[in-house]
Parts: C-alpha cells; structure tokens; sequence
C-alpha cells in the first residue's frame, strides 16, 4: 500500500493544469490523509543548509541547548524541549526539538493582548545563521501551504480562495525541528516511540524529514511506512480539515519510531486556520464520516464547537503539562 507521490507543479505556477493536480491530492486525502509532493519549487539548498545547522544544534550539550528552552518562550509557546520534555497521549516522546512560529515583536497587537502562541522566536547566539534559515524556510513554507490549500479547495469543488478568505488570509504558522535520538542510546528508559499515534491539529502538515526513515502511518487500521524521497515533502490533513470536510478528507493517524543507527531529523511545518478563526464545516452533501471509534483519543472532531485557537490550546495543555499556567 504506497502513500501517493503527486507532482504539484502545476499548482505552484497555476497552470490549468492545477486542476488535474488538484484531483490527484482529492483522491490522495479521500483515500489516505497523507500525500507526497514533489515539483514543489523549494529551493533544496535551503533546506539542506538548515539540515546541516539543525545537526549543529542538536550535537550541542544539554546546558548550551537549554539557554533556549521554552521556559524562555512564555505565553509564545518557543523554544527548545530535552528528549522526554514532551507528551504524546501521556506517554513521553524520545525525541527532542525546537518550537518556531510566525515571528513576531513585542509591539505587535497580538502580542501586546497576551494571546497565546504568538511572539517572538528563540535562536541560539552562537548560531546566527540558523534565525535566517529558519525564517527564510517559513516564508517558502507558507508560500507553498497557500498554493496546497488553493488545490484542496479545487478537489472539494470549492472556489480557490475558500480558504484564504476564511481561514488563512493569515495563517497560523507553527514550524518544528524535531531530532529523534538513536533507539539504542534509550533502551533503558521508558521512551519507546518517537512520537507515538496522534493526528495533527489543523488543516494541512508539510513535513520534511532526512534520510533517516521512521515515519508510519495508519491506512485503513494497518501501519504503512513513509519512507523519505529526496526532495519531497509528505503532506497529511490534520482534524480541522477532517472537520470542515465532515469526514471526507480524514485525520490520518502517524507515529515515528527511529530504527536507524544515527540521529533522525525531521521539519514539520503546519499550516493551519487563524487562531480566532471559527471552524465550520462545509455542506458536501454528504454524511458526516466521524470516525472517533477508531480515533487513537477516541475524540469526535466534528463535536467540537469554537475557534481554532480553542481547540489547539486544549491540546497543547497536554502535550507540554508544565507550561500550561504560561500558555492558558
């Protein structure tokens, strides 16, 4: 059971042909939640200059990585966390990593009104080039989350700018750098996944990850491997486009476990509705799939009633316990 490979040029340069291209990604959501692209037109030098410096953090000691930590980041919900410092359904993740988003000063409207998960990003000092990096990859990231969700929006039979004129004319950006130790350096502890099974929050995820492989993916209750392919992203719809949908496009369950012999990296980047965006589903004239029976959380997505910025924050309260007072 391959995860479908679709070529996304088209809908990068909005030929006609986007609507072929918008039909392959239909057909990919309906049947998988998950999809590769390739034509992209992500500059592949930047992505490996921000592998290269990635590696340079994570190969630092615990006391220099720690000079970021997210105790640092506040109500902006940035920085780095230590392997175990964050929950899956509970359950400590062997993994490691930096939080990013869209950056913003301490002037900003937002931030002056203390809303969460905005603010300013935490870079290290002693690598000056990875802020430049990673802004610059969030900029040509966001370019190509429009011009993805512009595609989904043609496979529903929507106009193009269904989601840009109600969601994401200003998208909430979050962007991840995970590192995901070697198994055997753990054997003793009580980290077992990577990340164990979860759905991702919002609309749309573009991971990129290295050579590494780790990534599985649930398909019709069976564990399929996502293996990497050189310059390709994988992208898989997260529950608030399960809910928008009615089920049509699911929330595909993913876990990562590292079987290799070195360090994984991977760069999730999500793109998702604006925080004070209220979600809605769309009238497809068809019933509602809720599939909470078979959810990992056994949580109904369609039930939920609010903004995006409700939803994710009752989810970020779990993932990182200790920071909760900071954030909610």
């Amino acid at each position: 059971m391959d995860i479908p490979i679709v070529d996304i040029s088209g809908l990068v340069s909005g030929t006609e042909e986007r609507y072929e291209v918008a039909a392959k990604i239909g057909q990919a959501c309906r049947d998988y939640g998950f999809f590769y692209i390739i034509g992209h037109g992500v500059d592949e030098d930047l992505q490996q200059q921000l592998e290269e410096v990635s590696q340079q953090f994570f190969a630092q000691d615990n006391e220099a990585k720690l000079k970021i930590s997210m105790s640092h980041g506040g109500r902006a919900w940035r920085g780095y966390f230590p392997v175990g410092g964050e929950l899956t359904s509970g359950k400590p993740d062997l993994k490691e990593g930096i939080y990013f988003g869209t950056e913003l000063n301490d002037n900003h409207p937002l931030v002056k009104m203390n809303t969460p998960l905005h603010g300013p990003n935490l870079f290290p000092g002693n690598m000056p080039q990875l802020r430049e990096l990673v802004l610059n990859y969030m900029e040509a990231m966001t370019r190509l989350g429009h011009s993805l969700m512009t595609g989904i929006a043609l496979s529903l039979g929507l106009e193009e700018s269904y989601f840009a004129d109600r969601y994401t004319s200003d998208p909430l950006v979050l962007f991840r750098i995970f590192n995901y130790p070697t198994h055997s350096l753990h054997d003793h502890t009580e980290y077992t996944w990577g990340v164990g099974e979860h759905t991702d929050y919002g609309l749309l995820t573009i991971l990129r990850q290295d050579m590494s492989g780790g990534l599985q993916v649930k398909i019709k209750s069976q564990w399929v491997s996502a293996p990497p392919i050189r310059n390709s992203f994988v992208c898989n719809i997260g529950d608030m486009l399960d809910r928008i949908t009615g089920g049509h496009y699911l929330s595909t369950p993913h876990r990562v476990y590292n079987q290799s012999q070195q360090d994984r990296l991977s760069f999730p980047f999500f793109f998702d509705p604006n925080f004070s965006a209220e979600v809605k589903p769309i009238k497809l004239g068809t019933k509602v799939n809720d599939n909470k029976e078979q959810r990992w959380d056994r949580a109904s997505v369609h039930e939920f009633r609010g903004t995006y910025g409700d939803y994710l924050l009752s989810k970020v309260s779990k993932v990182f316990p200790e920071l909760r007072r900071q954030v909610l």
